[in-house]
């Protein structure tokens, strides 16, 4: 009776190699994005509220624009820089399985708004703006979210809630509404997230 023939030590800790990558890769692919810094999204709300109050005593409309503008462009370097300390100290990955997700998710609502920006303006809208801003990001943390931790989706619809209030709130309000959105909901969810969710 021929003796049953092993599989050759090499070959099989390369097979096992194999099945762990795999199990990973989907692992991976079907996760949730954990990368999402409360503390950043703290930081990011209280620049939403500086700039709130800088905003609030332009009275030049192309100063008020400039304003939200540049605050914008410092809390999404802040936000992106507290997402990449975070995902380095959990070890996830950012561009690669739900990482790249969610940033496909969250980008394409900010380009429209980026986009829509030039449009409302040159049209001579330009009150619409605070409500199209929280609409658009809104729209954006909702859909990237929807591959994050719970709270992240949750934000996204209460961006969208305070967007579509300031559409039927007086013009002069915007800036407040602004304020409520960019600050104040950014503040209490990154405490929550802080909190619940390792920082």
């Amino acid at each position: 009776m021929a003796e049953p023939q092993l599989r050759d030590p090499v070959s099989l800790d390369r097979y096992a190699a194999e099945h762990l990558a795999y199990i990973r890769q989907t692992m991976e692919r079907a996760g949730t994005f954990t990368a999402i810094s409360g503390k950043g999204q703290v930081v990011v709300g209280a620049i939403g509220l500086l700039t709130a109050l800088v905003a609030a005593t332009e009275t030049d409309g192309v100063l008020w624009l400039a304003t939200w503008l540049a605050g914008a462009v410092v809390a999404g370097v802040v936000a992106l820089i507290s997402i990449w300390l975070k995902a380095r100290r959990l070890d996830v990955p950012l561009l690669a399985g739900p990482g790249r997700k969610f940033a496909l998710g969250f980008l394409p609502p900010l380009i429209v708004g980026a986009v829509m920006t030039g449009a409302l303006y040159y049209a001579g809208a330009p009150q619409l703006l605070p409500a199209f801003w929280l609409l658009a990001f809104g729209a954006g943390v909702l859909g990237g979210g929807a591959l994050s931790v719970r709270p992240v989706p949750v934000m996204g619809a209460c961006f969208m809630l305070i967007g579509a209030a300031a559409l039927v709130t007086p013009p002069s309000w915007g800036n407040w509404m602004l304020a409520l959105g960019f600050g104040g909901v950014h503040i209490a969810f990154g405490f929550f997230i802080a909190a619940r969710y390792g920082g």
